[in-house]
């Protein structure tokens, strides 16, 4: 199974968002410079979490973006869950065999032992080094020409 580029994205947002002290609050261009991404992307993605509760968005001059709730509320497994649309791993609808074969529901259950390791990890346990991931993204912002790396590198 590989992670969409969305669910990668929404993996740095709330890592970026998380990483903040307390009353500190992040900006769609900030974590635009940071990774590179476009800002119209992280604006569907940030309205996405946002209705999901991972964050909540102020808009306005004294605006920006927080935490939704604790960072211990927040699991990997929740988050795959809002940014990936599907978990068939096969589609067996036009499979001659599929009403003897057993592989989907042994893929099923694989799926879901994947999400249950998921669910044991919050964001919290991500932001563990939060001093060398903010030394990282004020880097990021003075390099911000550079291509980001890719969920499979960082996360």
């Amino acid at each position: 199974m590989q992670l969409t580029r969305t669910t990668d994205y929404a993996i740095r947002v709330l890592l970026h968002v998380g990483s903040r002290s307390d009353g500190d609050q992040s900006s769609i261009g900030e974590i635009s410079q940071t990774y590179g991404i476009s800002r119209d992307t992280l604006k569907k993605l940030v309205q996405d979490l946002s209705q999901a509760g991972f964050i909540s968005a102020t808009r306005g001059r004294n605006g920006g973006l927080r935490l939704g709730k604790p960072a211990q509320e927040i699991t990997i497994g929740a988050i795959v869950r809002q940014t990936e649309t599907g978990f068939d791993l096969v589609d067996c609808s036009t499979c001659l065999v599929a009403p003897a074969c057993t592989l989907p529901s042994i893929l099923n259950e694989a799926t879901r032992a994947f999400l249950a390791v998921l669910d044991g990890y919050n964001l919290a346990d991500l932001l563990e080094r939060k001093i060398h991931l903010r030394a990282l993204f004020t880097r990021g912002l003075r390099s911000s020409d550079r291509e980001p790396p890719s969920v499979n590198n960082c996360t």
